[in-house]
């Protein structure tokens, strides 16, 4: 079972725990860590749902990530997201977007993080991902664009990533 913190609108800590599966009530929100990769020679990382995920099964995001656990700093949250779903392990992260959905009630923490391990070190996670694509970076813009790439993931980052391109 996967248990979060709840916060409000305005991230201040509820002391409420939120139960992974159970509805949010209604003025709680919960943490979304996104990690953009990009490796040492400028390519992206993109990582292909799982076909029984909801929300997008078979599609790609330009990003690790998931809930910030009870108790778990956000940057934290954000690392160990990133090691688990690609086993890559980074200790550095650089912020590039704080959103809030009222919608999903959940408050989300983009990040960008480097690396420079072989390409092929990336280790695909259970029931998470099927398959990685290293997206060079001029090819960045029309595959976040295309059909390939999760709706949610493409409009946050897309946004959000275009200052670090220059």
């Amino acid at each position: 079972m996967e248990i979060w913190d709840a916060y409000d609108q305005k991230l201040n800590k509820l002391g409420v725990d939120l139960v992974r599966g159970e509805e949010i009530p209604e003025g709680h929100y919960h943490i979304v860590v996104e990690v953009v990769l990009r490796h040492s020679v400028g390519s992206f990382l993109a990582m292909q749902r799982d076909w029984n995920k909801r929300g997008g099964p078979g599609l790609f995001e330009i990003t690790a990530g998931g809930s910030v656990y009870k108790g778990e700093s956000i940057e934290s949250g954000a690392i160990r997201e990133l090691a688990e779903e690609t086993g890559i392990a980074v200790d550095k992260l650089i912020p590039i977007y704080q959103l809030t959905s009222d919608q999903n009630k959940t408050h989300y923490f983009g990040y960008l993080a480097e690396t420079n391990q072989s390409k092929d070190s990336v280790v695909l996670q259970e029931t998470e991902t099927i398959d990685y694509r290293w997206i060079d970076v001029e090819d960045l813009e029309a595959f976040i664009k295309s059909g390939e790439v999760i709706d949610g993931n493409k409009e946050r980052v897309w946004l959000n990533i275009q200052d670090i391109l220059r």
